[in-house]
């Protein structure tokens, strides 16, 4: 495939990708609105999807020999650290403000490639370093003394953290003398993500029978397997199948610009189907934290 080819067929993904993660939180808030906790939330989300991807695991088996750290590290971070930090957040404050507070994550893959990889970082990367952590001020309005809750806030920001470790890994399978499938990167660390968070949740203690009743969303009752099963099948399966192979024919950073606008695409579903509107200043915070992250990471392309 040529040059050209793939970063097509990557830019595609990367798009598809972000577009499917952005509903993951629309998705899961009325479960968690309905009585579901969201660290049962994120097991129902990631086991659900371990379980569909269960063939493919198999059928890539020799991954587990050949990158584990890889595996397990995208399992623990990129799968269950970034799910159970999101989850939780979105608990506690608006959908729309949890994203854009998690897409801090491309000025802190900036600082990982400065200080821990010790690559020389533009003045453009630290400039929308700087513009991002200005849009998160505006978003959580520190002049009022945080008015989103702290912890929730928090939250948001472990699962920025996180994020990094999703394109970090996601990158690493493909180097080195043993490169494995993207396909297997998903597969075995959604597996991975979904036995840390059985020890962690104990999914079994969760009251489930409330999948089979109705749920609210926005003054509407649905289906409570609707959202169940678009959180799994779509937000979860086809997000990260496409978002891992995206990564493989694009750069982290460049796969990282596109995933933006997942924070664009919740903000709209949330503000549609749950009624989350935002004011101004987190409007504005927002547009700010897209076009820090933006600048930091395409600086960083070249």
């Amino acid at each position: 495939m040529s040059a050209r080819r793939a970063a097509s067929l990557g830019l595609g993904l990367a798009l598809v990708s972000a577009f499917a993660f952005g509903g993951s939180g629309t998705a899961a808030k009325p479960l968690i609105e309905a009585g579901l906790s969201p660290a049962h939330t994120v097991w129902l989300r990631v086991a659900g999807a371990a379980l569909v991807l269960l063939p493919v695991a198999w059928r890539h088996r020799e991954a587990v020999l050949r990158r584990p750290g890889v595996l397990l590290g995208f399992g623990l971070l990129a799968v269950a650290g970034v799910q159970a930090c999101y989850f939780a957040a979105i608990s506690r404050i608006p959908v729309g403000v949890a994203l854009l507070i998690e897409y801090l994550g491309p000025p802190l893959l900036i600082a990982y490639v400065r200080l821990v990889q010790r690559r020389p970082v533009s003045r453009r990367a630290t400039a929308g370093a700087g513009v991002a952590v200005a849009g998160l001020a505006c978003v959580v309005e520190v002049w009022n003394g945080l008015s989103f809750d702290p912890l929730g806030v928090l939250f948001a920001l472990g699962a920025a953290c996180c994020q990094v470790g999703y394109f970090v890994l996601a990158d690493a399978g493909r180097r080195g003398e043993r490169p494995i499938d993207p396909l297997a990167v998903s597969a075995h660390g959604l597996l991975i993500g979904a036995v840390l968070l059985t020890a962690l949740t104990r999914p079994w203690e969760a009251d489930w029978s409330l999948l089979g009743h109705s749920v609210a969303m926005n003054g509407h009752r649905l289906p409570a397997l609707v959202p169940a099963l678009w959180m799994v099948l779509v937000a979860t399966v086809l997000a990260y199948l496409t978002g891992v192979v995206s990564v493989q024919h694009l750069s982290p950073p460049v796969a990282g610009v596109v995933a933006n606008l997942e924070a664009v695409v919740a903000t709209v579903l949330a503000w549609v189907l749950l009624g989350e509107h935002l004011g101004a200043p987190q409007l504005a915070g927002g547009a700010l934290v897209l076009a820090g992250a933006f600048a930091a990471q395409s600086a960083s392309r070249g």
